[in-house]
């Protein structure tokens, strides 16, 4: 198994339910540590910038919209296959469908409003670690 790193946010939704430490619990209780941390309001340039993969889509204004509703959390994590493990542990994108105890099933609202944000492949994590954390590499070794 490879030592990666993947990009987490904890997005409004949770930060205003005041769970940012139950979830870093979970991914530290799995292995996962946090290469580096900041909370941050993100400004709408920002927030587009980020999702800019998502601009055509007909969701994007309102993700952008959600995103710079209140302060987030954001997070590089280390760890054995940390990119598989977060998607395991973040659950489904829709939270009724995500298996129960994963973290969008515990603390999500909606498909929109769902908690948490995490890199989906090593080449997106790369990009998205680089946007938040620039001096940060993908690879902890």
């Amino acid at each position: 198994m490879a030592v990666e790193r993947t990009l987490s946010i904890i997005k409004p939704d949770a930060v205003a339910k005041n769970v940012i430490g139950k979830i870093i619990s979970r991914f530290e209780d799995n292995g996962l540590k946090i290469a580096a941390a900041r909370m941050q309001l993100l400004s709408q340039s920002e927030a587009e910038g980020f999702y800019a993969v998502h601009r055509e889509r007909p969701f994007f204004g309102d993700l952008v919209k959600f995103m710079i509703s209140g302060p987030v959390m954001i997070m590089a994590l280390e760890g054995e296959d940390a990119i598989l493990k977060n998607r395991a542990l973040m659950g489904a994108t829709d939270p009724r469908k995500a298996e129960p105890g994963t973290i969008r099933a515990d603390f999500a609202e909606s498909i929109d409003a769902n908690a948490v944000h995490g890199s989906d492949a090593p080449e997106t994590a790369a990009v998205e670690i680089a946007y938040f954390f620039p001096s940060l590499s993908v690879y902890s070794r």
